[in-house]
């Protein structure tokens, strides 16, 4: 029985030594532009400010919009680190499939928050060009 636990117990609770490095996550922000001009930046899949312990539970065994998050964010790394047009379209894509249909353009940035002092500095690392948004929703079915 201690000989299972001490196999079973490393894949329950991982060691930070399994991660490279520990940084700050990108996180996408996007705005959608129309004939009228641009809107404004507004964050992909905000976290919500507060869980229930219900909530919490459920989370850990059935999040399936947190695995497709922590995708996003392996395609942002990505795009920082080596630009690729497969990391491109699947933010764009993962993106646009949550918005609803519309004439616009998306277009997204990536953006690293950091504390200095007391302030949180907000610093763009990439952004996007504009791409339609209906062939962008049409390439999501």
């Amino acid at each position: 029985m201690l000989r299972l636990l001490s196999l079973l117990l490393p894949a329950l609770i991982p060691s930070w030594r399994f991660f490279k490095t520990v940084a700050p996550s990108p996180r996408i922000e996007y705005r959608l532009i129309g004939p009228d001009g641009a809107g404004g930046w507004q964050e992909d899949r905000p976290r919500p400010r507060h869980l229930s312990f219900g909530q919490m539970l459920r989370r850990m065994l059935w999040n399936p919009d947190w695995n497709e998050q922590l995708y996003l964010v392996s395609c942002s790394e990505r795009l920082i680190e080596a630009p690729s047009q497969h990391s491109l379209d699947e933010i764009n894509i993962r993106v646009a499939r949550l918005l609803p249909p519309g004439p616009q353009q998306l277009q997204f940035r990536l953006v690293f928050l950091s504390r200095e002092g007391d302030q949180i500095v907000k610093l763009v690392e990439y952004e996007s060009t504009p791409v339609p948004l209906c062939a962008l929703q049409e390439a999501a079915r």
